[in-house]
């Protein structure tokens, strides 16, 4: 299928900060896919929290496999809207790759201990980091030199970043719209972890299906259908054939008012769409309402779960230990980080250090420096 004349067209691309030769059968966005997936931090995702730990079930979805749904959906809506694939596939794979352990939690509390010298914690900006920093993998760049419209997209695919706080972002236009391809990933984010959270939460048995039905509108109207189609059918598959009902609802409706969108506005080239004065990707005001239904529902519903938030505040608590520990200690890290700390800032490599590990990494760290044994699977 040809591309919408305000695709990302890849022959458009600004290019690499350090120039490489083509390669003969990938295009440019292509090999930042790759590039993000054979990265040592994208591994790590696959043992960093999403909603659930181990301790309830290896099935639920952690921070990998969450991503891996957010990257299907990406595809299916930027195909649908003749946007770059590619570019929707690359960014949705490394949309998560700056989370550090326990997931929003633990994000929140390193942003806490980071303002106390002044700074931020922010896992879009941390991403950038670790693509143009951490991840050593080739001789003749550091990084791994992805093209710039993957590099803006970290930045900007979830918030505007001002120029007069973020100085150090400027090459990135930031008083500028990124392309749609950028532009979709929150909101197909927002679809999977939506869905997703949902699923697991009724799998743990900690949702219950008639608080569900009575306080998510959209998710009522779709059972009561499937209830009409399939009045003996098992409650399970109900309930995943309704979830299903409303992530398509949602994905269709995010593909259908964003072509609404781009067409009022009169966008014809990626030009057009960087110079508009807000995002053209967005939900209709219907969806829009359904999905914050949802999350509410799962705020109030799940995530401020007893058992969740107990296990998570503990899993905190270790985080924040070992955060005061190194900045008292530094020699307890590992080397390169020590001679790292002579060089920058010492809570910032404290930061960097704590922010790569996995939860069970850091909690295992915690017990083995302090003696306190934290474990996701008591």
């Amino acid at each position: 299928m040809p591309l919408a004349p305000y695709a990302m067209d890849v022959r458009c691309s600004r290019g690499r900060r350090y120039p490489e030769n083509p390669h003969p059968y990938r295009t440019d966005y292509a090999r930042d896919r790759d590039r993000v997936i054979h990265a040592r931090a994208f591994r790590r995702l696959e043992a960093k929290t999403q909603v659930f730990t181990t301790r309830f079930s290896d099935h639920f979805r952690n921070r990998l496999t969450h991503t891996l749904e957010v990257t299907q959906i990406a595809r299916t809506v930027a195909g649908a809207l003749q946007l770059n694939t590619e570019l929707a596939e690359a960014l949705a794979l490394v949309h998560d790759i700056g989370h550090p352990p326990f997931g929003h939690a633990g994000e929140h509390r390193l942003d806490e201990r980071m303002r106390e010298f002044g700074e931020r914690f922010d896992h879009n900006l941390h991403a950038l980091r670790i693509v143009e920093q951490f991840e050593q993998r080739y001789l003749d760049f550091p990084g791994l030199n992805l093209t710039f419209e993957v590099r803006e997209g970290i930045v900007k695919h979830s918030r505007d970043y001002s120029a007069a706080e973020f100085p150090a972002l400027t090459e990135y236009s930031l008083d500028e719209r990124p392309p749609l391809e950028a532009q979709l990933i929150d909101l197909v984010d927002e679809i999977a972890y939506d869905t997703a959270d949902l699923d697991d939460g009724f799998e743990a048995h900690l949702l219950r299906l008639e608080e569900l039905r009575a306080e998510v509108p959209a998710f009522d109207s779709a059972y009561g259908d499937v209830e009409h189609q399939h009045p003996n059918g098992r409650r399970q598959l109900k309930f995943n054939e309704a979830l299903k009902r409303v992530l398509d609802y949602l994905a269709t409706d995010l593909i259908e008012t964003t072509r609404s969108e781009v067409a009022a506005s009169g966008a014809r080239t990626v030009e057009d769409v960087r110079k508009q004065p807000r995002r053209l990707a967005r939900f209709s005001t219907g969806a829009a309402k359904a999905a914050t239904s949802l999350k509410h529902f799962l705020n109030a519903r799940l995530y401020l779960n007893a058992a969740i938030a107990e296990e998570r505040d503990r899993s905190v608590a270790a985080l924040d230990a070992l955060f005061t520990l190194f900045l008292r200690y530094p020699e307890r890290m590992p080397p390169n980080y020590v001679e790292q700390a002579k060089r920058e800032p010492l809570h910032r490599v404290v930061c960097d250090y704590l922010a790569g590990m996995t939860d069970q990494f850091l909690l295992r760290q915690h017990t083995a420096l302090l003696g306190a044994a934290v474990s996701l699977k008591n």
